[in-house]
């Protein structure tokens, strides 16, 4: 029999089929099972108006069998089959998809038929394993049975053959192990057990295959030493009818979280489970679930985002990160839509405005969600802000704030007056009349916010301060700027916002005192200024410019050579007896007057978090003044 040629530049282009376009081997198993739902599609419709077939959804099945000693592994269907016509269109033409062609032709026709292959090139992603592949097919309404056989590049054969009934069979015959590449892993049936879990799970049709599996011998059940025998029975590897596309009211909330938990291989139920289906210009379902903890991988690099992406009911990938932005990329769960431009390998997306609109759907979703849980469930929202509250932080800070707007009425911040964690509304709504400013303070926790005592004129007069413990929040604040009108000001700002009191009789003119402590200090400051905001400490410092000391201390420990530092501006108050001594010693005891400016600068160092340049020399000094 002549060996027939490929059409098209075959040799080179099957060879790119084989090794450029499929990145992973055992997506040939997807393909080809893909194609034979395809051919199953295609005579399920015919089903509809012929009589004559007999059949009905439930008689069509896709049947897997390996064989480790003749090494060949089988895919069979009981599909439409192919002609001599179609095998060299369809597979003597690469490139050439009969599936494609059928669509084209049902246009408007059948909305139940969901074509998987368009590109007539995933049935030749089986030469990446096989180093031979013969197809017995016959086709619907034909009497005549084929053969076509081909070791790859160097061409094929077609024979008429027996079968008697309809449909594909594809033998492959498993090429050789090398000392890089084991093939026999594509001859185990755990292997193609979770191959077809993995890529094929939701194919409308059971995949059958027969399993080895094992008893206890009839006749030693009832002994001390029961002997087991080895048998085969046929088993469905597929579920079929995948969760998302059941009807919401079908499925229970434990059935969600089984799904969620062997899906994603989480030890807890997910905190809310997210269904939605929509149907117009793009149509698509998915199912969603926010997580109840913080992975424990969340914050490293090998944490991936995404969703996993099936169309037709075929995983196309297992993280497509386009679908969600970075500040929901904790988000877990499906999409599945038809309406997509694949690439030739079915592997990677192009981009397109469908994927595009989907992906801004699912935000508006997601975040119409958290709204949601924040206002009707406090505590869940609030479990959940633990979790993952600095994501959506992250996010406000992120691309120049370009999702604060969206982002900003889902943050939380402990509140210094309620005790416990506030929206930015909650806290605008209490504002008293005369308040002009957000105050917020940053500090390791809020014990040692409580502590700092720029807050104290703030608290005298009754104001709520925001408390920042986490090191993307001073960003976040800045970032957003206002809220509502209302300005964002840090209690370690040296302008608070707030009318001075007059002017304390018994305080007097403290230029001398204010230019001595600054001579004494150098450029360790760059101003000592009298405070308007301490009440019972004699001592604070503030920042000057655009640099705060939480900027400082986080640009420094990720890059201790940054050289990053705040201008530090030392506040006195005037009327505490430390810095009233202070100045009475310029005039009796200068040196002890610059121990006392040396002393005070260093405590208001240690208030601000800061470290100190000489701590032994810290402690010498406040030694010699005891």
């Amino acid at each position: 029999m002549a060996k027939k040629q490929f059409k098209s530049e075959s040799k080179r282009l099957l060879d790119l089929m084989i090794n450029s376009i499929y990145t992973h081997k055992e997506i040939f198993l997807r393909e080809l099972i893909s194609n034979a739902s395809d051919a199953i599609d295609k005579l399920c419709f015919i089903a509809l108006t012929d009589d004559k077939l007999g059949m009905t959804r439930s008689d069509f099945r896709i049947d897997l069998r390996a064989d480790k000693d003749a090494r060949t592994l089988t895919i069979s269907d009981n599909g439409i089959g192919m002609d001599k016509d179609d095998l060299e269109n369809n597979l003597g033409t690469i490139a050439s998809s009969g599936s494609y062609k059928f669509k084209q032709e049902l246009e408007g026709k059948a909305d139940d038929i969901d074509i998987i292959g368009q590109f007539g090139v995933g049935f030749y992603s089986a030469f990446m394993v096989a180093k031979k592949i013969t197809v017995i097919t016959k086709k619907y309404g034909s009497e005549t049975a084929y053969e076509w056989q081909s070791s790859g590049a160097d061409g094929y054969t077609i024979k008429e053959c027996d079968r008697d009934t309809l449909g594909t069979t594809i033998i492959l015959e498993i090429k050789d192990n090398t000392d890089d590449e084991s093939y026999d892993e594509f001859l185990e049936q755990y292997k193609l057990q979770s191959l077809v879990k993995k890529y094929s799970d939701y194919i409308r049709y059971p995949i059958i295959m027969e399993m080895k599996k094992s008893r206890v011998k009839e006749e030693t059940k009832d002994s001390d030493s029961p002997e087991y025998e080895d048998y085969f029975e046929e088993e469905t590897l597929n579920s079929m009818i995948p969760i998302w596309q059941r009807a919401k009211k079908d499925v229970t909330q434990e059935e969600y979280d089984k799904f969620y938990q062997e899906k994603f291989f989480a030890m807890e139920k997910p905190l809310k489970t997210i269904v939605t289906s929509v149907e117009g210009v793009v149509t698509y379902k998915a199912l969603l679930f926010i997580p109840s903890s913080t992975p424990y991988d969340y914050y490293t690099k090998d944490y991936k985002k995404g969703l996993q992406l099936y169309s037709s009911g075929v995983l196309i990938t297992d993280c497509c990160e386009e679908l969600v932005p970075e500040h929901f990329r904790f988000v877990k769960g499906i999409v599945d839509t038809a309406d997509l431009s694949l690439n030739i390998s079915r592997e990677m997306l192009q981009h397109d405005r469908h994927l595009l609109t989907i992906a801004q759907n699912l935000e508006k979703k997601i975040k119409n969600e958290l709204t949601s849980m924040l206002k009707s469930k406090r505590e869940d929202y609030e479990k959940f802000f633990a979790a993952f509250g600095r994501q959506l932080k992250y996010g406000v800070v992120a691309d120049y704030g370009m999702h604060k707007d969206e982002l900003q009425d889902l943050l939380l911040f402990y509140s210094s007056t309620e005790k416990k964690p506030v929206t930015l509304a909650e806290y605008v709504d209490r504002m008293k009349e005369e308040q002009k400013m957000i105050y917020f303070a940053v500090g390791d926790n809020a014990a040692a916010i409580d502590a700092l005592p720029q807050t104290e004129l703030l608290r005298s007069k009754g104001y709520e301060i925001l408390y920042c413990t986490q090191d993307v929040d001073e960003f976040t604040l800045q970032t957003l700027m206002t809220y509502k009108e209302k300005r964002f000001c840090s209690v370690l700002n040296d302008d608070l916002g707030i009318e001075e009191d007059e002017k304390k009789e018994d305080e007097k003119d403290s230029s001398a005192l204010l230019t001595f402590v600054k001579e004494t200090l150098g450029d360790r400051v760059a101003e000592v200024t009298a405070s308007k905001k301490l009440v019972s400490h004699p001592v604070c410092l503030t920042a000057k410019g655009g640099i705060s000391f939480e900027m400082e201390k986080y640009f420094n420990s990720i890059q201790p050579d940054s050289g990053m530092k705040a201008q530090r501006v030392l506040e006195l108050n005037l009327g505490h007896e430390a810095v009233k001594t202070m100045e009475s010693l310029i005039q009796t005891d200068i040196d002890r007057a610059r121990k006392y400016a040396e002393v005070l600068y260093c405590q208001a160092l240690l208030i601000a978090g800061l470290p100190l340049e000489n701590p032994s020399e810290y402690t010498d000094l406040v030694c010699s003044l005891i």
